[in-house]
């Protein structure tokens, strides 16, 4: 099932050109395949002098996790968390701006707790992982409980 960008934008706790995502091709419990063109944007509110950094991917990740974890809870919007951690992150490119293809934003959940998720992602272009890595979740409201 295909997800436009609309049906999936009130997931999403960023609007506008912050709101990276395209398309959602794929999701089950544990994964989500995603696409993004916005890395291409000149207005890409990420870009520093002109440029998007491979460390950008980390906030295209993170964005497929909030639209994974609604998409699970029924499509709701997404309970409110912050990128606790990002770590084992590599990257093959210089910059992300000046890739001509789509991004595939791939995610997998590693581990789901109350309070916390853990994933592993990676971004991708033209047959190549461009940047990858693991990144945990926080969600403060379900900390105390």
């Amino acid at each position: 099932m295909v997800l436009s960008r609309s049906e999936f934008a009130h997931l999403l706790p960023h609007a506008g050109s912050m709101s990276l995502l395209d398309r959602v091709l794929a999701y089950d419990a544990e994964r989500l395949h995603a696409t993004a063109q916005s890395h291409r944007a000149a207005d890409n509110p990420l870009r520093r002098e002109g440029q998007l950094s491979p460390c950008a991917g980390i906030e295209y990740a993170a964005q497929a996790m909030a639209v994974h974890g609604a998409l699970r809870a029924g499509g709701g919007a997404a309970r409110q968390g912050f990128l606790a951690l990002a770590r084992e992150i590599t990257w093959t490119v210089a910059r992300l701006d000046d890739i001509p293809a789509d991004l595939d934003i791939h995610i997998h959940q590693l581990a789901l707790r109350a309070d916390s998720a853990m994933y592993e992602f990676s971004l991708a272009a033209l047959g190549r992982v461009l940047v990858a890595g693991r990144a945990a979740v926080f969600f403060p409201e379900e900390a105390g409980r």
